[in-house]
């Protein structure tokens, strides 16, 4: 596996022959469509084939992984062409295996939302230890906002990935409330309720676990919250259920903000069965142009939670877009819209823009203007998901979870693949 940076003149298929593979291929894996014009400074992934086998009349995806001795998931893996489908024509060349060496073994997943696009799901799953549909609500009553995550939970186990019930403190407006929370965590008496409606669905659905997602607390809810974390891991674990709480992205105990002061790290880490370090959103919606996931950033919440839970306790918050920003940033009325690594390249090439690349960040952005209004874009690529993925084996940490597996990124899928043997979930 090699990551090349587009240079002047160069074209997908100058590229393709210069490094002796597939056009429609490397194409695929780089999520290039139409014109499949491509930026100065962008990012491509390639793979190189070793064993690869051209489907015969009676061939079929089981056959063909059981006399290579793979799995069918591998074969899913290694050719993202087939977009997870187990239909195969005459003639297609599969990808046996790749020239790749894992540097380790970690877990992988990701939260989607029910809308997800049926042809990303199945493409994204085989590469996912876990899936968690978002978001299950519920009421200061103990009663739960339903979720159609039927066909999102069916697609799982076609895939050997591991759903995983999400349960949140949005409501059913789409907003994390305060008020909600706060309500709820005083009211003991209906804590049992709650994980009784849980217990349920985690029943009827045959889900793995819970992620319990609690967010805006302030101080005076943390304790309660660890407390409620605590008594819904005693009750879930006695029964198999692993519980996974998801953190706020703090680099010191006494940090201030509603966002941090809820989530008592040691506390949280001890209640649960493991925790999620939500590393994104310096860049947002909202904020001043930067990147979403500086890595410096990232480090410094890594090496915080180091200090107050186990490193085989942590999966890694990841994130899988970018920000539109116009310049200059107006506190109060710039709103940049969010967009996949697809959308971004394609609106580099578009432009004629000239992707940089910021090492201090560890994260791509370009600047071009329309209408008279300058954009500067943020956003992922393969080279800054690997640094982030790298860190995963650097802290020996357990895995990584994206936010969220609704935006395209088949670099992100290969990148995947390359680095890690990818293991079965375990929360436990």
């Amino acid at each position: 596996m090699t990551i090349h940076v587009v240079e002047s003149g160069e074209t997908l298929f100058s590229i393709a022959r210069d490094y002796s593979v597939n056009a429609n291929i490397l194409a695929i894996n780089n999520g290039l469509t139409g014109n499949r014009q491509l930026a100065i400074g962008q990012a491509l992934i390639i793979v190189f084939p070793v064993i690869t086998h051209t489907v015969q009349q009676g061939d079929t995806i089981f056959s063909i992984a059981e006399n290579y001795g793979v799995t069918v998931n591998q074969i899913f893996r290694n050719n993202l062409i087939l977009r997870g489908s187990n239909i195969v024509s005459p003639g297609l060349q599969l990808t046996i295996t790749t020239d790749s060496e894992p540097v380790g073994t970690k877990m992988t997943g990701g939260y989607a939302y029910p809308f997800i696009d049926i042809t990303i799901l199945n493409s994204t799953l085989p590469y996912m230890s876990g899936l968690m549909p978002f978001t299950y609500g519920f009421r200061e009553d103990g009663s739960l906002v339903m979720l159609y995550d039927d066909t999102l939970v069916a697609r799982s186990f076609v895939y050997g990935t591991k759903p995983v019930m999400h349960l949140s403190t949005l409501t059913e407006e789409g907003n994390f409330s305060v008020e909600l929370a706060q309500s709820f965590l005083n009211s003991r008496d209906v804590w049992d309720v709650l994980i009784d409606n849980v217990i349920a669905v985690l029943r009827e659905m045959n889900y793995y676990g819970l992620d319990v997602d609690f967010e805006f607390l302030g101080a005076e809810n943390a304790e309660n919250y660890a407390q409620f974390v605590a008594l819904t891991t005693d009750r879930l674990n006695a029964l198999g259920y692993p519980v996974l709480v998801a953190l706020a992205p703090k680099t010191s105990v006494d940090q201030p903000g509603v966002l941090y002061e809820g989530h008592d790290y040691q506390a949280l880490g001890s209640a649960a069965n493991t925790v999620l370090l939500m590393t994104y959103e310096w860049g947002y919606t909202y904020g001043p142009p930067m990147a979403v996931s500086p890595i410096n950033q990232v480090r410094r919440v890594i090496e915080f939670a180091l200090t107050q839970i186990d490193s085989g306790s942590i999966f890694l918050g990841i994130s899988n877009y970018g920000y539109d920003f116009t310049e200059p940033h107006v506190p109060g009325e710039s709103k940049a819209p969010s967009l996949s690594t697809v959308e971004a390249n394609q609106l580099a090439a578009r432009h004629n823009a000239v992707i940089m690349y910021d090492e201090e960040a560890q994260a791509p952005f370009f600047r071009y203007t329309e209408n008279g209004v300058h954009h500067i874009v943020w956003y992922e690529d393969v080279r800054s998901l690997r640094a982030r993925l790298m860190l995963l084996e650097e802290y020996n940490l357990r895995g990584g979870l994206y936010w969220n597996l609704n935006r395209p990124n088949p670099q992100n899928l290969i990148l995947i693949n390359a680095l890690f043997n990818i293991q079965p979930l375990d929360l436990f």
